[in-house]
């Protein structure tokens, strides 16, 4: 029986807000959710160290991030692929 695996791993998709660290971004991932006591949707928002080994996304990139092991004390996702490119100003 060969069927495809599925991963385990979280992957989340938001935009890059910080390339200045070596080897590293800062991803912003916003989400819409509904108020516990008020029933209103509001925009919750976190913000999360990815591992870039190359380099390759930059300011306003839209990518998407994989869970994966500890590689730092504050950095345990990879960004894995490019969504959309930053707009050009």
């Amino acid at each position: 029986m060969t069927e495809a695996k599925t991963s385990l791993k979280r992957t989340l998709v938001g935009k890059v807000v910080s390339d200045k660290r070596a080897k590293t971004v800062t991803v912003l991932i916003e989400r819409r959710v509904k108020h516990e006591l008020y029933g209103k949707i509001v925009g919750k928002s976190s913000k999360y160290h990815a591992h870039d080994e190359k380099g390759e996304y930059k300011l306003g990139d839209m990518i998407e991030i994989t869970e994966s092991r500890p590689i730092s004390k504050t950095k345990n996702w990879v960004a894995t692929r490019l969504v959309q490119k930053a707009p050009i100003v």
